[in-house]
């Protein structure tokens, strides 16, 4: 009766997903997987993430011509008939730069961050590897924070006639802030975005890690696909719950003009004596269904491409 059991998860890991690779990764395929994956993570959820975006900042300025967003898929909705369907992906260019430069770091990085932390041991502590997610993210921030800073404003902007466009491409947009607002403007935001991803990435990777070292364990699911989907969404939930009042002070800030707000713990105290406690929530359940969805994008693509890369590499180095 265990063989029987054994053969039948042994033919449903190969069924579902290509199999762990015999020898650990190397960092080069890790960081090449993990931007590769986050870029196809983005642009699968962008639309999500842009009404998020959207409704972060409604209440800090009058709406324009009477438009009020109400909801994930209200917003998108009235994105597409007042602006377009093109507005969804403004500033997809800047994230996918972003998520070259960023994912590349904080999620490809980790598991080598993770074992300095420990000497190479076995079975890190939960704290290890907060530790090792919190570093990862914040390294990714203080690289990336330009492409940031542009994303969002570009996901901000509205296309609308008689309004004025802040930036028409992506370099502009760079050129812009640097002769604008010099090299601070560029990184505006970074402590809050540092404070935020160092959040996020720590609950993600760990939690992630968490739950599917759980399943594993306990012989639940074998390492494929249904068990990186399940992963992947309890982080993408629990990820959301804990960085959502840090992100909506993040997007309102790094979109405010300068002069608008001191720093960012005054743009927080603005939102809380003017908005409320409930403004820190302001779209939570799009930021939920972007992360969520996210989650499961990138850590499916991510192990499936890093385990495609070793076959390839194995292929590539076998002997004729």
């Amino acid at each position: 009766m265990k063989t029987r059991t054994l053969n039948f998860r042994l033919l449903q890991g190969n069924m579902v997903g290509l199999k762990p690779s015999d020898v650990p990764p190397p960092l080069g395929v890790k960081m090449a997987s993990a931007g590769a994956a986050a870029c196809i993570a983005d642009i699968v959820t962008f639309p999500l993430d842009t009404a998020k975006v959207r409704l972060q900042i409604q209440g800090e300025k009058k709406a324009v011509e009477g438009i009020r967003y109400r909801g994930v898929f209200g917003t998108i909705s009235t994105m597409i008939r007042t602006e377009g369907p093109k507005s969804l992906y403004n500033g997809l260019v800047a994230g996918l730069q972003r998520q070259v430069c960023f994912a590349s770091i904080r999620i490809g990085l980790y598991d080598n961050v993770k074992n300095f932390y420990t000497g190479g041991k076995d079975n890190p502590s939960v704290l290890v590897r907060i530790l090792a997610g919190c570093t990862t993210g914040a390294m990714a921030v203080s690289f990336a924070q330009p492409t940031d800073v542009v994303k969002v404003r570009f996901q901000a902007q509205m296309n609308l006639d008689g309004v004025a466009r802040r930036y028409s491409g992506t370099m502009q947009a760079y050129k812009h802030i640097f002769q604008n607002e010099g090299l601070r403007g560029l990184w505006k935001g970074t402590l809050p975005n540092i404070t935020r991803n160092a959040l996020v990435n720590c609950t993600e990777l760990v939690t992630y890690d968490l739950i599917k070292e759980a399943i594993l364990k306990h012989n639940l699911m074998s390492d494929n696909l249904p068990c990186h989907f399940v992963s992947a969404f309890g982080a993408g939930f629990v990820t959301t719950v804990i960085a959502s009042p840090v992100d909506v002070v993040k997007t309102r800030y790094m979109n405010s003009p300068p002069g608008q707000y001191k720093s960012a713990i005054n743009c927080a105290w603005t939102m809380l004596t003017k908005e409320g406690p409930t403004a820190f929530y302001k779209g939570f359940v799009p930021s939920f269904l972007r992360l969520g969805s996210w989650n499961i994008v990138m850590f499916v693509s991510f192990e499936q491409i890093k385990r495609a890369m070793m076959v390839t590499k194995k292929r590539i180095e076998a002997p004729n």
